[in-house]
């Protein structure tokens, strides 16, 4: 069974962090894969820098730059990654943009990410029809699991496609902007919560944008099974570093 699906099944609600492969300095990548286990987080979603990363907000773009400005690229961050399986057990997940996969290789890249022990990916621009005609043999050849995106936007029929076509869990987006752009959630986002949670899906729901304490941490993973956070950590390694991660994780679900 994949790494996600056996998360997935444990008991309680579970914390997915992301930052930027390469940031804050090249070699911070594994180091910090290794900070997030050791404090407590169920899984990481290491994201791979774009020069044109549109659902992202500034925080995530300008760390984006600034590992690209670093000398990240896919290669370098599967040679970072090529042992992370030794010390690292929690589930990894590749997040980016399919130009670079593409650029790459995607069955290359897939296999890539097999043999260093990646679970899934996120794509959020791999479009779900173009996914199924074209590559959903190769994630599933290489035992990878697609993560599909859905927003408060998102109509009831599509969320059910999305769920048939996913085999791990849907990231439920709190609100249409860009990540980084909210604090807490309002009326809208309670209102959509509670939609997608009648919909009684197969799949279960992460929640991310817009959580970055543990107040919003409680109000995502109400009804879902757990919560993305990304932009207030990547704030956080911006202004204290990688040297005490632990105390940004207290943060949101202390110990």
């Amino acid at each position: 069974m994949n790494r996600i699906n056996k998360k997935l099944n444990e008991p309680g609600k579970l914390l997915s962090i992301y930052f930027t492969a390469g940031y804050p300095k090249m070699a911070d990548t594994v180091h910090i894969i290794q900070e997030l286990e050791k404090n407590g987080v169920d899984m990481v979603e290491i994201g791979l820098p774009f020069s044109d990363p549109l659902a992202d907000g500034p925080t995530i773009q300008q760390s984006s730059t600034a590992a690209l400005r670093n000398g990240m690229t896919t290669e370098k961050l599967f040679a970072q990654l090529k042992d992370i399986r030794k010390t690292v057990s929690i589930p990894l997940i590749l997040m980016g943009y399919f130009n670079p996969m593409l650029q790459y290789g995607v069955e290359a890249f897939c296999e890539k990410c097999n043999d260093i022990g990646i679970d899934g990916i996120i794509m959020p621009d791999l479009p779900l029809d173009v996914y199924l005609e074209e590559y959903e043999t190769t994630f599933k050849k290489f035992g990878l699991i697609n993560v599909f995106l859905i927003t408060p936007q998102t109509s009831d029929d599509r969320i059910r496609q999305i769920d048939k076509a996913s085999q791990g869990f849907i990231y439920m987006v709190s609100s249409a902007s860009v990540t980084g752009s909210k604090t807490g959630f309002g009326k809208t986002q309670t209102e959509y919560f509670d939609r997608i949670a009648s919909l009684k899906l197969h799949n279960p729901q992460i929640v991310g944008f817009g959580i970055n304490n543990a107040d919003t941490f409680q109000q995502a993973t109400g009804k879902a099974k757990g919560a993305i956070i990304g932009s207030a950590f990547i704030k956080y390694l911006t202004e204290k570093g990688v040297a005490n991660i632990g105390d940004f994780i207290k943060t949101i679900r202390p110990l």
